[in-house]
């Protein structure tokens, strides 16, 4: 129940699907340990602008792909006390379901090192990205959880428009 995809350009398209393609890269890397080469050599090949056991997988800009889920890896000890932090009521991220955790690692690694990005649309997209794999709540979660960490690493695109 996605609200749609991003409106402006064949690019953005392009985009979501990439973060759409990461986080579900990212989950099968956490839940079942594959490693980064075979993740990326995997999706690529098989997965990305094909279609897969009956779903479609759109066109994704395989350069953004490539830079969040091993930008993720590289990062994570450093982006997940990030999120520890931001999530309410002492909830550990190791807690969190994996798809969500995926959501927000990536969300965290574009708002830490995707400057070109704004950090609204960032937080929107990962909003889409996780409603597409669960509902209510747990989009709600993503949402304030990367909304914080946006208006602490970026702070100046909040206080520049209000």
């Amino acid at each position: 129940m996605a609200t749609g995809a991003p409106k402006d350009t064949r690019k953005a398209n392009r985009r979501g699907a990439a973060r759409l393609a990461a986080v579900q890269a990212l989950y099968q890397m956490d839940v079942a340990g594959t490693p980064i080469h075979e993740i990326l050599a995997q999706f690529e090949s098989h997965w990305i602008g094909r279609e897969v056991e009956g779903d479609q997988y759109l066109p994704a800009e395989a350069a953004f792909f490539r830079d969040i889920v091993g930008g993720v890896v590289r990062e994570q000890l450093r982006l997940d006390p990030m999120i520890d932090a931001a999530l309410q009521n002492g909830w550990p991220l190791k807690r969190i379901e994996a798809v969500i955790r995926a959501a927000l690692r990536a969300g965290a690694y574009e708002l830490d090192h995707r400057k070109d990005v704004p950090a609204r649309v960032i937080v929107s997209e990962y909003v889409d990205v996780a409603n597409a794999f669960v509902e209510g709540d747990e989009t709600g979660m993503v949402n304030a959880v990367l909304d914080q960490l946006a208006r602490e690493m970026r702070a100046a695109e909040f206080t520049a428009r209000g």
